[in-house]
């Protein structure tokens, strides 16, 4: 072989190698490139701030991705984004929308063809108001569970301020000893600390995300104290026994509207059922009903009315505490 080609072929095993140990390099950066984004948007951060880290849980490769880019690009997709992160589910707006598409799909052939094919296009509405209906439930739940927890939050950072430390640190030290959603909500308003938001801008999110009267009036305390340099050792012990009564008093309210809440759920269930017992013992009956268009009609207003009792039932079941 001579000197000429032995060059040309070492030429070419370097350039092999250095191709090799450059492709490896990018799919690294690209991998690290990934993680990053997972770790800042897992959270909930997105463009409206900084996220914490997740665990390792929260690691877990994201399915949909394409479709999720698209969607934190729109106005929907961010507002979707912020009801998502209030609920505190491990579920990107990519996944969500995608398994939202798929089960009202679901739904709509399955009433088609259990039922009759005009309750399609209505099973797929009832769909999409039974996930957001869903989120909402979520987004309350997690709430409370949250204003459960204020006493013993407010009761930590009078301990940890009447000690002399600062309010960053005694958030931070309420993020470590509380469990979730207080402790997450308490993490993510530490990180957003750590990285220059100030306490006003920090805690006002906070209640945003989570909005409840008790919340409100804890974060006022905090920001006026703050912006005041006053002691809140004070304020925070009277808040406390407050936050107390107010926990008993919504546990008797939520007991005593148990039954109420019940009534609501089960006035449309009984609607279905009826539907479903007729077609059963007449097969083809909703078929032949929903074939003309005053039996349409019909259909469309009895479901209304099931809708309108629900939602009747609902609200005066609702008292504000």
């Amino acid at each position: 072989m001579t000197t000429a080609a032995q060059l040309a072929l070492g030429a070419t095993l370097l350039a092999l190698a250095l191709a090799t140990a450059g492709a490896l390099t990018y799919a690294a950066g690209r991998s690290r490139h990934r993680a990053l984004i997972d770790r800042l948007t897992a959270g909930g951060g997105g463009s409206e701030g900084y996220a914490p880290p997740p665990d390792a849980t929260g690691l877990r490769r994201r399915r949909f991705a394409p479709v999720d880019r698209r969607l934190r690009g729109t106005r929907a997709g961010r507002r979707l984004q912020l009801k998502l992160d209030a609920t505190g589910l491990d579920v990107t707006p990519g996944e969500f929308t995608v398994w939202l598409v798929a089960g009202v799909a679901g739904l709509w052939l399955l009433a088609a063809s259990v039922l009759a094919p005009f309750f399609g296009p209505l099973a797929g509405v009832i769909g999409v108001l039974s996930a957001n209906a869903f989120l909402n439930h979520q987004r309350q739940r997690r709430t409370e569970q949250f204003i459960n927890q204020l006493p013993e939050l407010s009761r930590i950072l009078a301990n940890a301020t009447s000690a002399g430390l600062a309010l960053r640190t005694a958030l931070g030290m309420a993020a470590e000893e509380l469990d979730a959603p207080a402790g997450d909500e308490l993490t993510r308003v530490a990180h957003q600390l750590a990285v220059g938001r100030s306490v006003e801008d920090a805690l006002g999110e906070l209640a945003e995300r989570l909005p409840s009267r008790e919340l409100v009036v804890l974060v006022t305390t905090l920001v006026l104290a703050n912006r005041a340099g006053g002691t809140i050792v004070g304020s925070l012990r009277n808040l406390t026994t407050t936050l107390e009564e107010r926990k008993e008093t919504r546990r008797e309210v939520r007991t005593m509207l148990a039954e109420v809440n019940a009534t609501a759920f089960t006035v449309p269930l009984l609607g279905l059922g009826a539907a479903l017992m007729v077609n059963g013992m007449m097969p083809g009956a909703l078929e032949k009903v929903t074939g003309s268009v005053v039996g349409q009609i019909t259909v469309v207003v009895a479901v209304g009315l099931f809708a309108a009792g629900f939602l009747v039932i609902r609200r005066l079941g609702r008292i504000e505490v």
